[in-house]
């Protein structure tokens, strides 16, 4: 039977103290341990009530690795890199560019180049092992009050308060809040840290994340196989599918652009390398106009022969949506890169070594080099 959990001191927040946080916190661990998901940076229940822990290194890598990505999408990656780099020393003496193309498809790539400096740091700074204390590891790249508090109550069994976009819609529903988002983060927050435990503090959080996940999802929530639905407030009024209220977004701009996509004879294309800050930082790419609310005039890196294409790419960004139209041309043997490009061999070339948007590019572009290869 599972132990109801200790909590810290008593908070003043007036919504939790009316609801049972013993009986919440009991309920919520026992489907947990009965229900957890199971993932490859995770210590199962049976284990972590034993007292084992994760490791550190993976409870970061899959924080890192799920923010803005789904958990399907990520155990591949966070499996591959494992392979590659098993420890933080082997991540920190790693080519940063091996890292990106490696992390090529899972978007926000600010998100690779924090992941090395942070190992680097770790093991410059802390002989390879992650700090405990939250100012240490709010220090390191990349490494937010989040993922700092994900490391501390997962790894370290601290009494963290892990708030990420399932446990907000948990504790909105829980406690009925109707405030909008995100204006509601700060009640969120509070409401989170009013119950979370000392015992188990880990659990716990990850305990709320799969309630989140697969029960208390965004649309059509699963209240009556809820642990917590004797408690939901959210629930009694009838509201649950309705919480979180978010306000209203505004729509997102869209900004327009040109790719240019050229190959030479020798099957060599002309790529460029992405400045290391910004969108797309460090990872390679077709090089493109630059990217503004009216369709640029076309102004390829070199003269050829470019022909544009029908259709157009399509990616959206946090902030805005991009239309790329995409040229392609051949280029005759010997052809030179302007500055800033050059040209990668046809065996060295592999599109999964391309951020998303680039691989939408090459999806579009490559149909039309075969078409050439086959005239006579």
């Amino acid at each position: 039977m599972t132990k109801a959990p200790d909590h810290p001191v008593s908070r003043s927040d007036t919504r939790a103290d009316k609801l049972d946080r013993e009986a919440v916190g009991a309920a919520l661990l026992a489907w947990y341990d009965a229900n957890a998901r199971t993932l490859p940076w995770r210590v199962p229940p049976e284990r972590s009530r034993a007292g084992q822990l994760p490791d550190p290194y993976h409870v970061w890598l899959s924080e890192v690795m799920l923010q803005q990505t789904g958990v399907t999408a990520v155990i591949p990656y966070f499996t591959a890199f494992l392979h590659r780099w098993p420890t933080i020393d082997a991540l920190a003496a790693a080519d940063e560019r091996e890292v990106m193309a490696a992390w090529a498809g899972l978007g926000y790539y600010a998100r690779a180049r924090n992941l090395v400096r942070c190992a680097r740091q770790v093991v410059a700074e802390h002989g390879g092992r992650f700090p405990e204390e939250e100012a240490a590891l709010l220090a390191l790249p990349g490494i937010g009050p989040y993922t700092a508090a994900a490391i501390r109550a997962i790894a370290f069994g601290k009494p963290a308060v892990v708030v990420d976009g399932n446990v907000e819609r948990v504790m909105a529903r829980l406690l009925a809040v109707e405030t909008p988002l995100p204006a509601a983060k700060g009640e969120l927050r509070a409401l989170a840290a009013a119950f979370t435990p000392t015992s188990r503090p880990g659990d716990h959080a990850q305990a709320l994340m799969d309630l989140g996940a697969t029960l208390c999802t965004p649309l059509a929530p699963a209240c009556g196989a809820c642990p917590l639905r004797s408690h939901c407030r959210a629930r009694m009024k009838g509201i649950a599918a309705r919480l979180p209220q978010r306000e209203r977004r505004r729509a997102r701009p869209t900004r327009h652009g040109s790719a240019f996509v050229a190959r030479r004879a020798d099957g060599a294309l002309l790529l460029e390398r992405r400045p290391p800050e910004g969108l797309l930082g460090g990872m390679l790419a077709f090089p493109t106009t630059p990217w503004s609310p009216e369709r640029p005039e076309a102004d390829p890196p070199l003269a050829a022969d470019w022909r544009r294409l029908e259709g157009e790419v399509r990616h959206v960004f946090t902030h805005f949506a991009l239309h790329l139209d995409v040229l392609v041309a051949r280029l005759p043997p010997g052809t030179e890169a302007p500055e800033g490009l050059f040209f990668l061999p046809a065996g060295a070339f592999r599109a999964t070594d391309l951020p998303s948007l680039m691989r939408k590019v090459w999806r579009l572009a490559r149909p039309a080099f075969e078409e050439q290869a086959q005239r006579p």
